[in-house]
């Protein structure tokens, strides 16, 4: 791996605690307004990709039907998304350590980029972000590479002098797939053995351990 110089995250379930927020809507838009009985294993199954993807799944693959979840989760997780919104309780120190030491961040999200945003100014975090790529800023989404190599290209860093950080199966396939070196977020929405699968570069329980392990030079896979 080239000399580090970027460091790119997923947002929700990464840096944002919003666990209970996309459970609380899905749960309201599959279950509630559908009359569907998925557990919550399988409502969250998705998370780490664009909605329209995960809903279509719901939809049995009926596009219509899909718009129109999509739009009832929406309208029903912005009602709540600003009550309930906040950052992971080491996030803040850890980036500060990261921009201290010279690391440049970005995000690379799949929430909508007016929605991930304010998630980020809500949470106290958008300050640290130099780039913010979310599904309607690129054809691609994650798991393809598209987006995490648009985020390097918009920050003028080689995918191999960067990393992602995510706490997505997703998300390690996609910063696989862009070269760069990949953390599993083991602080998020899914199982360790879920992102061991997909071969992240490392595994970490908690931001700011990743954050000092950098910032020390004591990181080792």
């Amino acid at each position: 791996m080239a000399a580090l110089q970027a460091v790119l995250f997923d947002g929700d379930g990464t840096l944002i605690d919003t666990e209970g927020i996309i459970l609380t809507s899905m749960r309201y838009t599959v279950n509630e307004l559908h009359g569907m009985e998925a557990s919550d294993e399988e409502l969250m199954a998705g998370v780490g990709t664009p909605l329209p993807a995960q809903m279509l799944h719901f939809a049995g693959g009926d596009e219509a039907l899909a718009e129109q979840l999509v739009d009832e989760y929406r309208a029903h997780n912005d009602r709540i998304h600003d009550e309930a919104i906040g950052a992971f309780v080491d996030t803040r120190e850890a980036l500060e350590l990261l921009r201290d030491a010279g690391y440049r961040m970005g995000v690379v999200t799949s929430k909508r980029h007016e929605m991930a945003a304010r998630g980020l100014e809500l949470s106290g975090i958008d300050e640290f972000f130099e780039v913010l790529v979310a599904p309607d800023d690129w054809p691609e989404h994650k798991p393809a590479p598209g987006p995490i190599r648009y985020a390097c290209e918009l920050m003028g860093v080689d995918p191999q002098a960067s990393m992602y950080v995510g706490d997505s199966p997703y998300d390690i396939q996609a910063g696989n797939a862009a070269g760069c070196a990949t953390v599993a977020a083991l602080w998020g929405m899914f199982p360790k053995a879920v992102l061991a699968a997909e071969h992240p570069t490392m595994m970490r329980s908690s931001l700011l351990e990743l954050a000092r392990e950098l910032t020390e030079g004591t990181l080792a896979p």
